[in-house]
């Protein structure tokens, strides 16, 4: 049987995202003139600090954005205010680099009413280790090591809606709890789709509890689970389809397909940065947070909508 040939899309609000696209390389996009700029008093003895989240934020969103150091992140943001007419003053570095272990980083999305369809994967982002150049032509003096980033993503808005950040060690499976956890209890989760990595135990009681369905592919080998949880249940149903339906037409018919989106927000994921520059692991936390925060907004601004051509 022949292949059938792939189809054609054509985008169908090129305008809008057009002008979404020219709004992402507006500096000024970034500075709200409302900001809270500096910290409210706290009421505790001990030195308070003199700068808010919000304006810390500010500043390492204008580094991982421009891929700058601390100190020359310090002066563009004290440029940028000055166009802006704002006589604030600006952290030094040494306050952004202390600031950073401690920053609650504030991601803004927006929330799904019709219930959300959560797609996950993790990618690794380089911490420590050399050039690919020095490896091959020298080899490597010390081995390589990486963080892993758990996402999730909404299918509709195309919003990262939960992160976590782990060593290279963490299954997949082993983190779906804690991303599931980062939705509000009161937002109904209709589905939750990845690969086979999280076809586990644990993985489909998380998702139950949730009272979502799990569109997770059962390897060629499964045999059926004999637990008589909601969660075996489920996974035992995926694994008759597939063996009724055939793979390939379990993964069209239970929309599996969709989990492609999360791996092209992991590939614009990267395209902030291949490597985490943050020593700690606190700092390292918070300087991918604010990479989620970056990709949220530009995909406020606007996405294509696309629709198959006849």
């Amino acid at each position: 049987m022949p292949k059938p040939q792939p189809h054609k899309y054509r985008t169908t609000n090129w305008r809008d995202y057009n002008r979404s696209l020219k709004q992402r390389g507006s500096l000024l996009l970034w500075i709200d003139k409302e900001m809270e700029w500096l910290a409210p008093g706290s009421g505790k003895q001990g030195r308070a600090d003199k700068f808010s989240d919000a304006a810390i934020q500010f500043c390492l969103m204008i580094k991982n954005l421009f891929g700058l150091a601390l100190r020359q992140a310090s002066g563009m943001v004290a440029s940028l205010l000055k166009l802006s007419g704002l006589d604030w003053s600006t952290p030094d570095y040494s306050t952004l680099c202390r600031r950073q272990q401690r920053l609650q980083v504030c991601i803004s999305y927006r929330p799904n009413p019709k219930g959300l369809h959560l797609l996950v994967d993790s990618t690794g982002v380089k911490m420590l280790g050399e050039g690919e150049w020095k490896t091959k032509k020298h080899g490597a003096e010390y081995r390589r090591q990486w963080r892993k980033v758990h996402l999730g993503v909404d299918a509709e808005t195309l919003e990262i809606r939960a992160i976590e950040v782990t060593s290279n060690r963490e299954g997949d499976a082993q983190i779906l709890p804690a991303l599931l956890n980062q939705i509000p209890a009161d937002e109904r989760i209709e589905s939750v789709s990845g690969d086979g990595a999280y076809n586990t135990k644990k993985a489909h009681a998380a998702i139950s509890e949730r009272n979502a369905e799990a569109i997770i592919p059962v390897r060629k080998n499964g045999k059926p689970w004999k637990e008589n949880t909601a969660g075996a249940k489920a996974r035992n149903e995926i694994l008759r389809a597939i063996q009724q339906l055939g793979r390939a037409i379990w993964k069209t018919w239970s929309g599996y397909h969709r989990r492609s989106l999360v791996e092209t927000k992991m590939r614009c994921f990267k395209l902030l940065g291949e490597r985490v520059n943050a020593r700690l692991f606190n700092s390292q936390v918070a300087e991918l947070q604010i990479r989620v925060a970056l990709l949220n907004r530009f995909t406020q601004l606007g996405t294509p909508m696309t629709v198959a051509m006849p």
